[in-house]
């Protein structure tokens, strides 16, 4: 059965909206700290920004809160807004703050304080989105954030090789903090439930939207997932919005070991083949071979946009779940003039200011 348009959750939008907006509304999708790199970039170019956090997690404070209370994971949902907070000492000092973790030898330990405030929220306003933004409006967030769904998900994977004694042998791993780990080749992920319920808000911010950008950050564990929740997926492939698929400054090991640039996108066109992009943004030291990215940028409708973006000393990985720091991260500055570049050069109404 065909599924129900979702256009009547958006808001008014054409050209009239267009002509009057000063800046461009703008919803990106992730998790973990390839969102945090996005949100990071993007609040210094719009006013107008709304995050869509996966939540999945299941490993540290974010896993310990979830099993102990039935909660939400809320770590990537605090790193965005942390991400989300301004450049001046309100902000910084709040930054930091939610995301201070206590060190003790009692049940405090590792957790974080941003994790706590949230989950209290939530029990305090029994409403999710609520509590986000009452969070975000103590922070003085340059945005909003919103999980992408209101039920706590488990990710699931079929990786071969997971273990290294049997590399050939294809197994379902379980938990996003193992999948992101794993030794092994993911071959493809799904979500339990498999059909969880989009956040209403998440869906009319995404219909309603002139920019969606998704990426980067861990494939598999943070930037797929989104795809595997119906209604957002629909939501997605429905609004008029022009999307941007930021890739990662480098595989990420474990979950993208080895992975080309054009191969992360073959990965996400298996597991949504009918959503398109208008744009991939890559840095332009991470592409050994811009025709081959080139043409897996026009299976999905969209053309390859090159700048450097990654912060000095070359570029790495922008996200690591449990596994050693990276050195190289996307540089917030050189990440905003990409995306302003690219509202810019491909908006349907010239420039924003």
């Amino acid at each position: 059965m065909a599924r129900r348009s979702l256009r009547h959750l958006a808001g008014p939008r054409g050209a009239l909206r267009g002509l009057t907006s000063k800046q461009p509304k703008v919803v990106a999708l992730g998790g973990g700290m390839g969102l945090s790199a996005s949100l990071t970039a993007l609040r210094r170019i719009t006013g107008d920004l709304t995050a869509v956090v996966t939540v999945a997690d299941d490993g540290g404070s974010s896993g310990r809160l979830r099993d102990e209370l039935g909660v939400l994971p809320p770590g990537d949902l605090r790193k965005a807004l942390a991400a989300l907070c301004g450049d001046d000492e309100w902000g910084r000092t709040w930054a930091e703050v939610i995301q201070h973790r206590f060190e003790s030898q009692g049940d405090l330990h590792e957790h974080a304080v941003g994790n706590l405030l949230i989950v209290a929220l939530w029990e305090q306003l029994g409403d999710h989105v609520q509590a986000l933004d009452l969070v975000g409006k103590l922070l003085g967030a340059h945005g909003r954030v919103l999980p992408m769904s209101a039920v706590p998900l488990e990710l699931r994977a079929r990786v071969r090789g997971h273990d290294p004694a049997r590399p050939d042998e294809i197994s379902t791993v379980r938990g996003q903090a193992t999948v992101a780990l794993t030794p092994g080749e993911v071959q493809e992920v799904h979500l339990v439930p498999t059909d969880p319920p989009a956040v209403p808000e998440a869906v009319r911010a995404v219909l309603d939207a002139d920019w969606v950008v998704l990426g980067p950050g861990s494939w598999f564990s943070s930037v797929i997932p989104h795809l595997l929740v119906p209604e957002l997926l629909q939501a997605l492939t429905e609004t008029k919005a022009r999307k941007v698929l930021s890739l990662n400054l480098a595989p990420q090991p474990g979950e993208t070991d080895g992975f080309s640039p054009q191969r992360h996108l073959e990965v996400l066109a298996r597991h949504a083949p009918k959503l398109t992009f208008d744009v991939v943004l890559a840095d332009q030291d991470a592409v050994p071979d811009q025709d081959s990215l080139s043409e897996a940028a026009e299976q999905l409708g969209g053309k390859v946009e090159l700048a450097p973006v990654a912060a000095s000393g070359g570029a790495g990985g922008t996200e690591s779940r449990g596994a050693a720091p990276r050195h190289d991260r996307h540089d917030p500055e050189l990440l905003a003039a990409a995306y302003d570049r690219i509202f810019r050069m491909h908006g349907r109404i010239g420039p924003w200011r």
